[in-house]
């Protein structure tokens, strides 16, 4: 029979025998000493060893009395109440200060005396004092707790999902809905359904009746061996085609009325602002500027007519502008004249005799060809550095836009040439030369009239006339103002111009416009030929 330990000592001997004081072993297996020993009374029992005796190190008086048990203290935990002030002073533990007023109200116990974590209350509520209730805290005690109890066997449960799905449950047909109570929803007696089908059927048949006298009737009135011509299709209009460029152009242009006493002309005109500004020729609102104080009416391409005030002009240039009362007018496009070349195809479109939204197609002929205007149509000698068309321009086009293939103003008509005059006073008509201020030079004039009212040129001081010596042409000085800029520069009467500014002067013409090229007070350089000699000067240019 296996001896069961009961007690240990601090010199590690077992069921009550003492292990040799010499230190040794004392038949621990293996050890020198050790020997198989019968069991009591048993001689015939099998032999058992001694159990090795534990090995227990000198214990470090510094750990001792560090990690020791206090004097008088042979157990782990000893009762509180047996302890005294002075045994935790003698054990050399400090005992703990006692709490604090507010640590006592925070944590300590209430003051009815309610029973503590530990005690459990008894049958009639409340705890027995000094003693745990022997009541299970579960019913049936812990023994009958598969969680508490180690005999459990431990079973694996199935992984989720294995079991077999619930199957979905059965959802009956709900009731059938009738076409009322899908249209009207109820709202919509049988009668009125009724009424209604009834309504539905009679206008169906109306409208077969009345298609079928139609088509009877269109039928009778072609005979039945007639033979119909057949007809294209209508051509399209792409961007960039006469059609449309003048579609966008014509609600821009407007025709001019000039009223004078008995007198009256036109004129056309074209809205280059959002404020109603048009831009026109001088020689067209003139008259209503001059001693008669006539008047001026602008007529739309939709046919409104509206009073139109003069704003200012420019008789050098044969430019006005006229201001017109329209809440946000069509506003043309403007180009710049001086990408054009010969050959561009170029939109005319204005008034001619009266005649409003007139278009007229042609070519670019020539550019910065100097033309001088008539004195009396444009009220003042007027030289403009001209674009030239072919495209048909009449009187009455004066002031409208020579627009190009993109539908962009390049310039305002202002002259033709004719082969003569008709009889008793009236004009003659396009032969294919007209001519037009170009926009850059326009744009600038009016603006400046839109402000100032007014327009100041460059001015060299000096009359020319053209002349040629068979190779080389030029402008010949007839007289020079006196303190003017000719004179300060050493131009004399005689000379003949041949270049401005590096522009070639082969007309007294080219000289006015080369100079009008440029700003007053410019310094600039004047190519002359003197008794056979070249010579050039520089002229500091006055103003006009």
């Amino acid at each position: 029979m296996t001896d069961t330990p009961d007690s240990r000592d601090g010199h590690g001997s077992i069921d009550g025998a003492s292990a040799p004081d010499d230190g040794s072993t004392g038949g621990a297996a293996g050890g020198p000493d050790s020997g198989p020993v019968r069991g009591p009374g048993d001689g015939g029992s099998p032999t058992r060893l001694r159990p090795r005796p534990l090995e227990r190190p000198d214990t470090d008086p510094t750990e001792q009395a560090a990690f020791g048990r206090p004097d008088g203290v042979d157990s782990s935990f000893a009762p509180p109440s047996t302890h005294t002030p002075g045994d935790r002073a003698r054990s050399g533990v400090g005992a703990a200060p006692p709490p604090t007023a507010a640590v006592a109200r925070a944590f300590g116990r209430p003051d009815d005396g309610g029973a503590g974590l530990q005690r459990p209350p008894g049958p009639d509520g409340t705890a027995t004092p000094g003693e745990q209730s022997r009541e299970p805290f579960w019913p049936g005690g812990s023994a009958a707790d598969p969680w508490r109890d180690p005999g459990t066997p431990v079973v694996a449960a199935p992984p989720h999902g294995d079991g077999e799905p619930e199957p979905a449950p059965q959802v009956a047909d709900g009731p059938r809905l009738s076409v009322r109570e899908v249209l009207f929803g109820k709202r919509v007696q049988p009668r009125a359904l009724a009424i209604l089908g009834v309504l539905a059927l009679g206008a169906g048949a109306l409208g077969g009746l009345v298609g079928h006298w139609t088509a009877a009737g269109a039928s009778a009135l072609t005979s039945p061996g007639a033979v119909l011509a057949t007809a294209e299709e209508a051509k399209e209009r792409p961007p960039g085609s006469v059609p449309e460029v003048a579609g966008r152009v014509l609600p821009s242009v407007v025709s001019l009325e000039v009223t004078v006493g008995n007198q009256a002309g036109n004129g056309s005109g074209v809205v280059i602002d959002p404020e109603g500004y048009v831009l026109t020729n001088d020689h067209v609102v003139a008259p209503a500027t001059g001693p008669g104080q006539g008047t001026v009416e602008a007529v739309f391409s939709d046919g409104s007519r509206v009073p139109a005030t003069v704003v200012g002009a420019d008789p050098m240039t044969d430019l006005a502008v006229v201001k017109v009362p329209v809440a946000n007018p069509t506003v043309a496009a403007i180009g710049r004249s001086g990408a054009l070349a010969v050959g561009d195809s170029v939109i005319a479109i204005g008034s001619p005799f009266g005649l409003v939204g007139t278009v007229t197609t042609g070519i670019v002929s020539a550019v910065d060809r100097p033309v001088r205007l008539d004195p009396e149509g444009s009220a003042g000698d007027a030289v403009i550095d001209a674009v030239q068309t072919d495209a048909a321009i009449n009187p009455g086009n004066s002031g409208g836009p020579l627009v190009d293939a993109t539908g962009a103003v390049v310039g305002i008509n202002t002259a033709i040439r004719s082969a003569g005059s008709a009889e008793a006073g009236g004009q003659g008509g396009s032969i294919g030369l007209g001519f037009a201020i170009p926009i850059d030079d326009a744009r600038a004039i009016a603006e400046e009239l839109i402000r100032t009212g007014r327009v100041v040129h460059a001015d060299l001081g000096v009359n020319a006339r053209s002349v040629t010596d068979g190779a080389t042409d030029g402008a010949e000085v007839q007289n020079v103002v006196a303190g003017g800029p000719a004179a300060a520069a050493g131009i004399a009467e005689g000379d003949v111009v041949v270049r401005v500014a590096g522009r070639p002067i082969a007309s007294a013409d080219e000289l006015v416009v080369a100079v009008r090229e440029h700003e007053p007070g410019a310094p600039i350089p004047v190519e002359l030929v003197r008794q056979g000699r070249p010579l050039t000067v520089t002229a500091t240019l006055g103003e006009r």
